[in-house]
């Protein structure tokens, strides 16, 4: 709770400018951690400004993230269409054979019986060694995905498995704006028509449609890729991205939920100019396609999408949206914090848009309150949430230099990328250099972005080792690891797993 505001014997007054998933988030954590009693929470939001949507997947951060709210898979999941992720799986990003397609996991400690094989192999597979490396084969998670089965264990499993979420962004933004309410946060609709600004450049106040004047200690811009308070008002630089992520354009098209059956995994296909996701909810799937729009216009775009669906006839709308990439100079100026897009914007390749904006309200709250409810500590939490913006571009820059595809000129250019950060190019060189990895993540201090696990994932799992027709037979102490034993460890775990189906209809 807040213990010293701003006014004396008065709660700190916080308006957050927009609403959208990424506003009402920041409405939640901030009632959450400071109480109505403490802090005065209003969230501004216009009445015809929808959520953008882009994604509609999670990372397993946004499991404490409803923890930390107090609200249960069952009281937020059916509401939104969600269903669990298991983790995402990539198709048509390699051309080496036997790498045609792999999962990428959400490490869980279940994975420690697993993992020293996983890294043994990939190792010596990279040094030349004919041995199996490919990481479908040594997580549990993969095997859950493939079988459609919940991450959910039976009472008698004693392993927590990671996993994160599929869900309606636009049903998630309705609970969180919902239930921000019900803990004493006001929702005002209406239009920003003005932002008056201080003599030192800090905000001052809100001009509403209507002549109503908003006043706050504290500003949150979450008015999207326009950001009205940040970037329009206190003139913050955009740095932008594109030198390093060519993919500006997103063209988006649902189709019915698959009868029968539904997955647990995201799905990652790359085609001609981009890749497609596809996003399993309860009662459709999602699709869209992230594409550069130097390669392709947004027409090709579209029936390059529609023929990869199978819907070439149809003439259901399709929805096309631009993106932002890249991230503001400064994501707390003043008495002023960015979130979601205001803030900046990653490609949601992993999913990660959520996932930044719970670790920036995080990170704000304890270093507002450790400055003493001022700016102390400002500098110190912009470094630290850029570098994290920094390190998520690098891993998905990654997933495009290290592609094993040429076909197109956008994959040619793509894996001949040399607009890499020193940080990704020293991940590359030890990889390629048959270097020690572990050691290389540790100096860089990278694994809270992404682990070692991880690292490897990305780059064995496309098949980054030598050429089969080059690799030796391992010597007797090389085969360490049966992985028959490896398979059979899996299964029978395999087996304390529900249908997620039949799961989901339980919640």
């Amino acid at each position: 709770m807040i213990s010293e505001p701003v006014k004396s014997g008065e709660p700190f007054k916080i308006a957050i400018v927009g609403g959208g998933t990424a506003g009402w988030m920041t409405a939640n954590l901030m009632a959450a951690r400071w109480g109505a009693r403490n802090a005065r929470i209003t969230v501004i939001e216009a009445p015809d400004i929808g959520i953008v949507g882009v994604g509609e997947g999670s990372t397993p951060q946004l499991k404490a993230f409803f923890k930390t709210i107090g609200a249960e898979e069952a009281d937020w999941m059916p509401k939104c269409n969600a269903t669990y992720k298991n983790g995402i799986s990539f198709h048509g990003w390699s051309d080496r054979p036997g790498y045609d397609h792999y999962f990428h996991p959400f490490p869980s400690p279940i994975d420690l019986h697993t993992t020293p094989a996983f890294y043994f192999n990939s190792h010596y597979r990279r040094q030349g060694f004919d041995l199996d490396a490919n990481p479908d084969r040594f997580f549990l998670s993969a095997y859950l995905a493939e079988q459609r089965l919940a991450p959910k264990p039976a009472h008698q499993f004693p392993f927590d498995m990671a996993y994160g979420y599929h869900f309606d962004a636009y049903l998630v933004g309705a609970f969180l704006r919902d239930h921000a309410k019900s803990t004493g946060v006001s929702h005002i609709e209406a239009k920003v028509n003005h932002v008056s600004v201080t003599d030192d450049g800090e905000i001052a106040s809100l001009l509403l449609e209507g002549g109503e004047t908003i006043t706050a200690d504290f500003f949150v811009d979450s008015t999207g890729f326009r950001s009205l308070l940040m970037q329009e008002t206190l003139g913050v630089k955009f740095l932008s991205f594109n030198e390093n992520l060519r993919n500006d354009s997103a063209v988006v098209l649902p189709t019915p939920a698959t009868a029968g059956y539904t997955n647990s995994q995201t799905k990652a296909t790359a085609l001609k100019n981009g890749w497609v996701w596809d996003i399993p909810l309860i009662n459709r799937t999602g699709n869209g396609y992230v594409y550069s729009s130097h390669y392709c216009s947004p027409d090709d775009a579209e029936t390059e999408l529609r023929a990869h669906l199978d819907m070439l006839d149809d003439v259901s709308p399709a929805r096309h949206l631009k993106m932002k990439v890249g991230q503001v100079e400064k994501h707390w100026r003043g008495n002023c914090l960015a979130v979601g897009l205001s803030q900046g914007f990653i490609e949601p390749l992993e999913a990660t848009a959520l996932h930044l904006v719970q670790a920036t309200v995080e990170k704000f709250m304890s270093a507002f309150e450790k400055g003493g409810f001022a700016n102390t500590n400002e500098e110190h939490f912009n470094r630290d949430i850029s570098a994290r913006f920094e390190g998520v571009r690098d891993y998905i820059v990654c997933h495009y230099r290290a592609a094993r595809r040429s076909d197109t000129d956008y994959w040619q250019d793509n894996t001949a990328n040399t607009n890499l950060s020193d940080s990704l190019r020293r991940i590359l060189d030890c990889w390629f250099s048959r270097g020690d990895l572990k050691k290389e993540i540790a100096e860089q201090d990278i694994s809270k972005y992404y682990s070692l696990t991880s690292w490897i994932c990305l780059l064995g799992g496309y098949g980054n080792y030598p050429e089969a027709e080059k690799l030796k037979t391992p010597t007797p102490e090389l085969t360490l690891y049966n992985l028959n034993i490896n398979d059979d460890f899996i299964r029978r775990c395999a087996l304390n797993f529900s249908d997620h189906k039949s799961f989901l209809s339980t919640l």
